[in-house]
C-alpha cells in the first residue's frame, strides 16, 4: 500500500509539472538546453517553452501584468525570435513597461552559461504621440540557445486588461494567463480558443486595497487559463488578420458596480462614438480650414452631379497627399499641418477629405473602422481599440454608399478598398447624436472576362490575340501592378511567368476612367511544349492567373476570406491546323459546391475546324469557416484539374 501511495504522489507531481513547466528567471533545466526539436512540430526553428502572465490590481487600482517568457532556439533560422518588440500606449503616460530583464542561456560543456543584456541596449521607440514600443535583441544567440525575458506592465489610465495570445508564429509548449479581478468590475471575455484547456480554474479570494483611511477589504475572482502544445500559426491563402485567428482571450470591461453605487455600463457604441467625436485629434479636426481649399471647393461646386464632385475632391486629396503608413483612427500632427506638408497619417488624409466634402455641401460623415490586417470589428464588444483607421462615409440611398479612403494612390472613389470589407464601421452624426455601426461589404461581384482568338500552327505554335476586361477590384489590382511594376513585369504577370508565351504588344484602355472597365488588348505567341510531330497539346487556360491551385494543403488552421464575390468568364476560339484533327476534347461539365456557393461550368465543342471553349466561375459567398475547408479543398482540386485539362490534336 505504501508503494502504491508513493507512486500516486509521484504521478500527481509529474502531471503538475507537465501542466506548469515554468521556473524562476535564470533557472533552466539542462534537458531544455539540450533539446533538439519541438516534439509536436518537428520542423519548427524555435519554440516558446513557456509564456506566463499574472494580471492583478495594485493598492491604487492600477492594472499590473508581470510577464515571463522563455524561448528555445533550435537552429540559425530560429534566431529571428530573438528580436523583441513590445508596443504600448506610453506617449500619454497611460501605460508603462518597467523592470525589464533580458538574458541568453547557452550550454557550456554541460553547464548553463548566462549572458545578460545591458540596460542601455534596451530601446524605447516612439511610434506616434500615443504609442511607444520597447525594442531589444538578445545577446550571444546561437543554435541551441534559450532566451528569456520578463517585464512589468502598468496601466494607470484605463481599466483595460491586456489581451492574451496563446498562439504565435512559432509553436508554444505552455502558455498561461492568470487574472485577479475585483468584484466591482465585470469583464466579458472574447475567447478564441479551440484547444482543450489544461488549466481552467476559478476561485474567490479577498485582500485589502488602498491604504490608511481608504483601505478596504475587496473580494476578487482569480482565474487561470492555460494551454499546452499549441501549434504555430502560419499565414495561409485568403487568411484574414492574424489577430482574428490566433488562439487568444480578449478582456472587455462592460460594467462597473461601485460599493453602494449603481451599476453603470462602461462601453456602448454610442459612448464610443461620443468619445471619438469629442476627441481633439478626431472631432476637433473636422472643421479646420485647409490652406488653399477655396480653389478646390469653388471648382467642385461647378460640377453637375454628386458623383462628379465626389470624384474630383477625392482625386485632389489622393494626388496631393502621401500616406506615411501611420494607421490609427486619431490624428498626430492634425489635418492642417499634414495638408501643408502634403503628407500624413490615414486619419489626417481622410479627415481632410471629409472636411472638403462637407464644404461643398455633400451628405458626408466621418467613420472609424478596421483594416483587414488589424482585425474584424466584433459587433458584440463595443471597444475603441478595435478600430485603426478613419475614412469618409457618404450614404447615397438605402442600398448604396461610398467608403472613401484616399491613402492609396490606386483607390477609386466608387469602390470600398478591399482591405476594409467584411467588417463594421462606426459612422458619426454629431448633430443628430447618431453613432451607428455599418457592415461593410461588396454585394456586386468583381468581373474578369477573357476572350482569346488564336490559330494553332502545324509546328506547335499558337498565334493569337486576347482581350481582357476587368471591373471593380480586378481593375484596381491590375492598374496598380501595371503602374508600379512597368509594362515588362506586367507582361510576366499576364503570362503567369510562362516563358513559352511571348506578348508582342499590349494596350491598356480606361485605366484612369473610374466608370469604365479596364480593357487590355494583346497579341501573343505560345510555344506548345510537349507536342511532337504527331500530336499537339494545349490548355485554353490562358491569361487567367488560375493555373495554380492556392488551396493545396490538406488541412487548414484559419477561416477563408475571399474579400469579395467574383465572376470569371474565359472564352476561346482555337483554329485547328491543316492536317490535324481532334483526338481528345475535355467534356462539358458543371461542378458545384454542396451549398451552391461556388459554381464552375465548362463548355467545349468543335465547329468548322475551330474549337470553342467557355469556362465560367461564380463566387456567391465570401467567408468560409475552417470547418468547411474539406469541401472547399476538394472543389478547388477538381476545378483546377478541369481548368488545366488539355486538348489533344492528332495528325491526320
Amino acid at each position: 500500500m505504501k508503494i502504491i501511495f508513493t507512486l500516486i504522489l509521484l504521478l500527481i507531481n509529474f502531471v503538475s509539472l507537465a501542466q506548469n513547466p515554468t521556473s524562476a528567471f535564470g533557472k533552466v533545466d539542462m534537458a531544455d538546453l539540450q533539446l533538439k526539436e519541438c516534439d509536436f512540430e518537428k520542423d519548427a526553428n524555435a519554440m516558446v517553452l513557456f509564456d506566463k502572465g499574472d494580471v492583478y490590481f495594485d493598492q491604487d487600482f492600477t492594472i499590473i501584468m508581470e510577464r515571463h517568457k522563455r524561448i528555445k532556439i533550435f537552429n540559425d533560422k530560429g534566431k529571428d525570435a530573438a528580436n523583441i518588440r513590445i508596443p504600448y500606449y506610453g506617449g500619454n503616460r497611460a501605460e508603462y513597461i518597467t523592470d525589464i530583464q533580458v538574458e541568453t542561456i547557452n550550454d557550456n560543456n554541460g553547464k548553463p552559461e548566462i549572458t545578460k543584456l545591458e540596460r542601455k541596449l534596451i530601446y524605447t521607440e516612439t511610434i506616434d504621440k500615443f504609442r511607444n514600443a520597447i525594442v531589444f535583441a538578445f545577446p550571444n544567440v546561437k543554435a541551441g540557445s534559450i532566451i528569456e525575458y520578463k517585464y512589468r506592465y502598468q496601466n494607470l489610465a484605463t481599466l483595460h486588461l491586456p489581451d492574451w495570445y496563446f498562439q504565435s508564429y512559432i509553436p508554444v509548449k505552455y502558455s498561461e494567463i492568470a487574472t485577479e479581478i475585483p468584484e466591482e468590475l465585470y469583464y466579458r471575455n472574447q475567447t478564441r480558443v479551440h484547444q482543450q484547456y489544461i488549466k481552467n480554474t476559478s476561485e474567490s479570494l479577498s485582500r485589502t486595497l488602498g491604504g490608511g483611511a481608504t483601505a478596504r477589504p475587496t473580494n476578487f475572482e482569480k482565474q487561470i487559463h492555460a494551454l499546452n502544445n499549441i501549434p504555430s500559426l502560419q499565414d495561409e491563402p485568403y487568411m484574414s488578420s492574424r489577430n482574428d485567428n490566433l488562439q487568444s482571450i480578449l478582456f472587455h470591461l462592460t460594467t462597473i458596480k461601485p460599493i453602494g453605487g449603481f451599476v453603470r455600463s462602461v462601453d456602448t457604441w454610442a459612448k464610443i462614438g461620443g468619445i471619438v467625436i469629442d476627441d481633439e485629434d478626431f472631432g476637433g479636426q473636422l472643421k479646420r480650414k485647409l490652406k488653399g481649399e477655396e480653389a478646390i471647393i469653388e471648382k467642385a461646386k461647378t460640377l453637375k452631379s454628386d458623383d462628379e464632385k465626389i470624384a474630383y475632391v477625392f482625386n485632389e486629396v489622393k494626388n496631393r497627399m502621401k500616406w506615411n503608413d501611420d494607421d490609427e483612427w486619431y490624428t498626430n500632427d492634425g489635418t492642417v499641418k499634414a495638408w501643408e506638408k502634403q503628407s500624413g497619417s490615414s486619419a489626417e488624409i481622410n479627415l481632410a477629405l471629409f472636411h472638403l466634402l462637407k464644404q461643398i455641401g455633400l451628405n458626408a460623415y466621418p467613420m472609424i473602422l478596421s483594416t483587414r490586417d488589424h482585425g474584424k470589428v466584433n459587433y458584440a464588444y463595443p471597444f475603441l481599440y478595435q478600430f485603426n483607421r478613419a475614412v469618409a462615409y457618404i450614404p447615397v440611398d438605402s442600398a448604396k454608399y461610398y467608403i472613401l479612403d484616399a491613402t492609396n494612390k490606386y483607390n477609386v472613389y466608387n469602390e470600398t478598398p478591399s482591405e476594409l470589407l467584411n467588417s463594421y464601421g462606426l459612422f458619426i452624426d454629431k448633430g443628430k447624436k447618431i453613432y451607428n455601426l455599418l457592415f461593410i461589404e461588396k454585394k456586386e461581384p468583381a468581373r474578369q472576362v477573357i476572350m482569346v482568338n488564336a490559330e494553332i500552327k502545324p509546328d506547335s505554335k499558337m498565334i493569337g490575340t486576347a482581350v481582357i476586361n476587368n471591373t471593380s477590384y480586378y481593375k484596381i489590382q491590375n492598374v496598380k501592378l501595371y503602374k508600379k511594376d512597368g509594362e515588362e513585369k506586367y507582361k510576366n504577370h499576364l503570362k503567369d511567368d510562362d516563358n513559352n508565351i511571348t506578348i508582342s504588344s499590349l494596350k491598356m484602355e480606361n485605366m484612369d476612367v473610374d466608370s469604365l472597365p479596364l480593357t487590355q488588348k494583346l497579341d501573343f505567341q505560345l510555344t506548345l511544349t510537349g507536342s511532337d510531330g504527331g500530336y499537339i497539346y494545349f490548355s485554353p487556360n490562358l491569361f487567367t492567373s488560375l493555373r495554380s491551385n492556392p488551396l493545396l494543403n490538406e488541412t487548414r488552421a484559419t477561416d477563408i476570406d475571399f474579400s469579395y464575390r467574383s465572376n470569371y468568364s474565359i472564352n476561346g476560339a482555337f483554329k485547328i491546323p491543316l492536317g490535324f484533327k481532334t483526338e481528345a476534347l475535355p467534356k462539358s461539365i458543371t461542378l458545384m459546391m454542396p451549398d451552391k456557393s461556388i459554381s464552375f461550368k465548362r463548355l467545349v465543342g468543335e465547329e468548322d475546324g475551330v474549337i470553342h471553349v467557355s469556362y465560367m466561375i461564380k463566387y456567391n459567398k465570401v467567408i468560409y469557416f475552417k470547418e468547411d475547408y474539406p469541401q472547399l479543398h476538394e472543389f478547388y482540386k477538381k476545378m483546377h484539374e478541369m481548368l488545366n485539362e488539355q486538348i489533344v490534336l492528332k495528325k491526320a
